[in-house]
């Protein structure tokens, strides 16, 4: 059985590596984030710190790289279980995005006042947010992608099980 039924190996081997493209850039960013917010000096306004980055949302990008890896690691000998399990783990990939996706525009849509000195680095810390929110659809578009080829692949796979187990049901009457 190959990973999909209509996805090659080569087709599952990029989309692994995309994933995990992905979700390296995210721990980079949530690295880039923590640093710049770290460095910040206490005005008369207080600090900028954005709700993305006290729930460390860019840090999610370990699931990422997590399904991004079993998807490789099946592409070439999958099992039916293995497919089972890295549908589970892009589902779980599409609910991080969506989360990802609704954190990330409700930081966008309020921007309070920050101090002066500040003031640069939320601009910067914006701009990386929106960065982020353009990865997010790519990485929900790949994992809803493998979800879909996978599920196609499980669905026939159990009608040849089932048909299997008819006919040789059928023969032994």
């Amino acid at each position: 059985m190959a990973v999909c039924s209509n996805l090659s190996t080569a087709d599952a081997l990029v989309l692994g590596a995309i994933q995990i493209l992905i979700g390296i850039f995210h721990v980079f960013m949530w690295y880039f984030l923590l640093i710049m917010y770290m460095g910040q000096i206490k005005g008369v306004f207080g600090t900028y710190e954005p709700l993305t980055y006290k729930t460390g949302c860019p840090l999610w990008g370990i699931i990422f790289i997590i399904s991004g890896m079993f998807l490789i690691k099946i592409a070439r000998n999958p099992t039916l279980r293995q497919v089972a399990c890295a549908l589970i783990l892009h589902v779980f990939c599409i609910i991080v995005t969506v989360v990802g996706v609704v954190l990330t525009v409700l930081e966008l849509s309020t921007f309070g006042s920050v101090s002066y000195r500040n003031y640069g680095q939320a601009k910067l810390g914006r701009e990386v947010s929106r960065i982020l929110l353009s990865s997010y659809s790519l990485e929900s578009a790949i994992a809803f992608t493998y979800c879909t080829f996978a599920c196609v692949d499980l669905g026939r796979s159990n009608e040849d099980a089932l048909s299997t187990v008819t006919v040789e049901a059928e023969s032994s009457f």
